[in-house]
């Protein structure tokens, strides 16, 4: 049976030449980077290559670099670490309600001990207001976090207006960058941040490696404690093979952004097209027509629910916008932000495209909905 992968904001296979640039650190090459000898001075190079290649993706210096095991860890040093290190100058912070978990979960941990957390809402698009940012400010906000790129709907949120504002009101702005690196321009002045986070499996490398960017000057309480690894930013002997794997991963983003983008916007907005034309009014776009992530389609298909949709589908992978929980449905909580409404985000489908999705695979996509959907 034939299967087409839609599901790239879920993970990505690692790029062969990822594969390849990590492997000999799974073998030979295996030492300590903390060792004097060479086996540990081979390590350290390595490391420090990958701290560079990182740091070209998003236009840092490379000491601004911290790695991490993913996304959550390193929305989780930025949330908690923030709010530990400033507690004695504020302790309020705001966000917003279509966040991935990996910062809602922090947030609502801050709140268990006493701290004060805002979750803006969006608009239809699902946007952020800048007006609404500035307007939840308080003399004691110390942190501003909200994601560049929704990870459902993959809309663009405007974080260089509000790291503009956050950082005249002398605030710290942090972004989750998992899923808009690698796919658009992430430059870190251009956004106008001190914290950004990023997940290699986004984008080609592994799973259970990220980056955490941290701002000159930008001082807060590491997540894990323990020896001076990472410029004592974050303790635990370096993972080699996933730290180079990563580096390579954001190389290849760099130089491949261009045209990565054009190849998924041209198949997104064709199979769009095609799924509008085979549905009609019963076919609802879910989030910004414009300022979006390339790659991303969230729709939803009126008159169905999405997990009965895919069911019929077994050879296409892609993700619902809703859960059956005990024959009970529920939608997700951005569609929810969003006000979409139940009878539309029952049956939200999101398909993410990436660099091996061919003209064929949404082919194969619409003839299958022609054939078990719409028969």
């Amino acid at each position: 049976m034939k299967r087409v992968y839609l599901d790239y904001n879920a993970t990505t296979p690692v790029d062969p030449r990822v594969a390849e640039a990590m492997w000999p650190y799974l073998q030979e090459l295996f030492g300590n980077p903390s060792s004097l000898h060479t086996f540990g001075v081979n390590a350290k190079q390595a490391v420090e290559t990958a701290r560079a290649q990182v740091a070209g993706l998003i236009g840092s210096h490379a000491d601004e670099i911290v790695f991490t095991s993913g996304g959550s860890e390193s929305n989780n040093t930025a949330i908690k670490g923030v709010a530990f290190t400033l507690r004695q100058q504020g302790y309020h912070v705001i966000t917003t309600t279509i966040e991935h978990s990996a910062v809602i979960s922090p947030c609502q941990f801050l709140e268990r001990l006493g701290f004060f957390v805002t979750y803006l809402p969006v608009d239809r698009n699902g946007m952020v207001s800048v007006r609404d940012v500035e307007a939840a400010i308080r003399p004691t906000t110390i942190l501003i976090s909200i994601m560049h790129a929704n990870n459902e709907t993959g809309v663009i949120q405007p974080v260089a207006e509000i790291g503009k504002l956050a950082r005249s009101r002398g605030i710290l702005m942090h972004t989750d960058a998992a899923q808009s690196a690698g796919k658009i321009p992430v430059r870190v002045d251009d956004l106008n941040v001190d914290l950004l986070t990023l997940a290699g499996h986004k984008f080609y490398a592994p799973k259970g490696v990220g980056a955490f960017y941290i701002r000159r000057g930008v001082e807060i309480d590491p997540l894990i404690h323990g020896a001076s690894h990472e410029s004592g930013r974050r303790a635990g002997t370096e993972n080699v093979p996933l730290i180079v794997a990563l580096g390579k991963a954001c190389e290849l983003a760099t130089d491949e952004l261009d045209s990565r983008y054009a190849h998924v916007v041209t198949l997104r907005d064709y199979l769009y097209d095609n799924l509008k034309k085979m549905f009609g009014d019963k076919l609802h776009l879910n989030g910004h027509p414009t300022e979006r992530v390339p790659n991303t389609l969230n729709v939803s298909f009126e008159g169905y629910t999405a997990p009965e949709l895919l069911q019929k589908l077994p050879e296409v992978a892609a993700s619902t916008g809703s859960a059956c929980h005990a024959a009970s449905l529920e939608m997700s909580h951005v569609l929810k932000s969003m006000g979409v409404p139940e009878r539309v985000g029952y049956g939200a489908v999101r398909f993410s495209l990436g660099q091996w999705t061919t003209t064929g695979d949404i082919d194969y996509l619409l003839e299958l909905l022609q054939l078990h959907v719409l028969k």
